[in-house]
């Protein structure tokens, strides 16, 4: 009796040790974020597991987890009629909002999932039930594209999956199909889809015949830029859950099908130092310590190396693509771009990005609402429910909504 025990406590102490990780004090729920992360650290550690037995890659492994636990079918309410179907070939989810008596005419949304370009999917329920949350809520039509994951395919395709679904539902005769007003139609993406939506605006800006097709933009957390990985926010949320610092590297190094011997010369800006002649103009547009306030700065220092590892961008030329890295493109496209919303967590290394993208476009003459949460964390607007609903998951959805109520 004694050594069962002891064998609970040591397994209890061991339990408590895995899920424990330092976070500080104004991070929403706390305990349910360890627990959170603990999960997913699992997942992660039995994908790699299988990878190394050579069962599978271990990014399809860990998405076939998290899709295996939260698919949900198309499934339609009394109020939201949701339907899977496709566009031009790209598998999109339909959520279709009820109509207002006074308007005839629906606004929409196309929504972009986030998950590192690699993971999540629309048909998952966090983003079944956001989407259903927004048709019902703004009496709108949602379109949420599953555009294909590494490694199945790697950048460009996932822009060029997102790009291809959004043209064909701007057609004249399927916005008519869909009731849907063609003067009110806006992008929005989280984290990865955030980078996504980011990309098609500007692509968008660039062509005549989209150039004001869209409405308003709206990027939740989104990941803009991969030369610079020593923002504040990256120093000060490196091993933050549920993106540390060098998960979002390994993202990147995913995204471009590039070598994973790079990602630690990468995670100290080895790939962008001044010896990297593409590079330098380049990190200008995204100068931190004149984008960034005092209040976030802090006593934080300039990451930039003399001598770095120039094979890096040789092989990856497209970490300076501004399709990959919308924080870097040009004045001249940012001033083209829609009204836009930007929410941003204080606990997620991609903080910054947004909130230097927010300043940029604003120089441009852009109309832009930031929207920050002191206590929120990367991810945080898709936990919304049990077992993993976060007060600040609630309130960054309600505040996203209603911007989109009030702009769209």
């Amino acid at each position: 009796m004694r050594a069962s025990c002891v064998l609970l406590t040591a397994l209890a102490a061991l339990a408590a040790y895995y899920v424990y990780i330092p976070l500080p004090g104004s991070v929403s729920d706390p305990w349910k974020l360890m627990l959170l992360d603990a999960t997913f650290r699992s997942a992660q550690q039995v994908s790699n597991l299988i990878h190394s037995l050579g069962l599978s890659h271990h990014l399809l492994a860990l998405n076939f987890i998290i899709v295996s636990f939260g698919k949900k079918s198309a499934h339609s309410s009394a109020r939201v009629k949701v339907t899977d179907t496709a566009f031009d070939g790209v598998e999109v989810r339909v959520f279709e909002g009820p109509p207002k008596p006074e308007e005839p005419l629906k606004r929409s949304i196309v929504y972009v999932h986030g998950g590192g370009w690699a993971l999540a999917s629309a048909k998952i329920r966090y983003y079944d039930e956001l989407c259903t949350a927004m048709a019902e809520e703004l009496n709108a039509v949602i379109v949420s594209i599953e555009y294909r994951l590494v490694p199945k395919v790697y950048f460009p395709a996932q822009i060029h999956d997102v790009v291809r679904a959004t043209k064909y539902f701007l057609q004249p005769e399927v916005l008519h199909k869909y009731s849907v007003d063609p003067g009110r139609i806006g992008i929005s993406g989280d984290s990865a889809g955030g980078n996504l939506a980011a990309a098609l605006g500007q692509q968008f800006t660039q062509d005549a015949n989209l150039k004001d097709k869209l409405k308003v933009q709206a990027l939740i957390y989104p990941v803009l830029q991969a030369l610079d990985f020593n923002t504040p926010s990256y120093q000060q949320n490196v091993n933050t859950p549920i993106l540390p610092r060098y998960v979002m590297v390994k993202y990147w190094v995913d995204y471009f099908k590039g070598n994973y011997d790079f990602v630690q010369a990468m995670v100290v800006n080895n790939h962008t130092s001044l010896d990297v002649e593409e590079a330098v103009a380049l990190r200008a547009r995204l100068n931190w310590t004149s984008l960034l306030p005092p209040s976030l700065t802090k006593d934080y220092k300039p990451v930039v190396q003399t001598t770095g590892n120039a094979r890096i961008v040789r092989e990856i030329p497209q970490l300076l693509d501004a399709r990959s890295a919308p924080l870097i493109a040009d004045q001249k496209v940012l001033q083209h771009l829609p009204k836009t919303y930007i929410l941003t967590c204080e606990h997620d290394v991609l903080r910054d990005d947004g909130i230097m993208y927010a300043k940029r476009l604003e120089s441009a003459g852009v109309e832009v609402t930031l929207d920050h949460f002191e206590d929120g964390f990367h991810g945080c607007m898709i936990f919304t429910s049990w077992p993993t609903n976060f007060s600040v998951g609630i309130r960054t959805r309600n505040s996203y909504i209603k911007w989109l109520d009030q702009n769209l």
